[in-house]
């Protein structure tokens, strides 16, 4: 190994924090992690209990396998946005939906926090677009680019018809 090469000093977090911005910028990562999060308190605050002293105040309805159903389809949704990409518009309608369909089942959408949560993820992954690649360097461009007339086969005439054009 010579005293030059690239990376051999880094540190490993920062080399991890680079590669893990890197694979964030290839997909709706936001998007993924709103979903994800919105489906959290929608399945948690139908089993949860809260005590207070001697009192325990439970929010069990009979829809708690519904909000449950619907917690865990958004959670996969939002892994869904990050590790396939290529079905983010798909993913982000049914998590539009979803969270649209927890309003009346899981207690007002995990009190509007899961809602607002996957709403905001689906629109983010619907309007997601991946990047497109960098062009070329303009010396670049310009070096490796002709004027239009260099290599013109068809010969320029003065004829100019009278002072008029006419296309036939």
């Amino acid at each position: 190994m010579s005293a030059e090469s690239p990376g051999q000093n880094e540190h490993y977090l920062r080399v991890f924090r680079r590669r893990f911005r890197e694979w964030r910028g290839h997909r709706p990562f936001w998007a993924g992690l709103f979903t994800l999060l919105g489906g959290i308190p929608i399945v948690y605050f139908p089993y949860a209990s809260f005590k207070l002293g001697a009192m325990t105040l439970a929010l069990s309805t009979t829809t708690g396998a519904g909000a449950l159903i619907i917690g865990i389809l958004l959670m996969t949704l939002g892994l869904t946005m990050w590790f396939q990409p290529l079905v983010r518009i798909f993913a982000g309608i049914a998590a539009i939906l979803l969270a649209l369909v927890s309003i009346p089942i899981a207690n007002f959408g995990g009190f509007a926090i899961g809602f607002l949560f996957s709403l905001i993820g689906g629109a983010l992954s619907i309007s997601w677009a991946p990047g497109k690649p960098a062009e070329e360097l303009p010396a670049e461009r310009a070096r490796n680019t002709k004027p239009a007339y260099a290599n013109d086969p068809t010969p320029t005439t003065v004829d100019a018809n009278g002072g008029r054009n006419s296309a036939g």
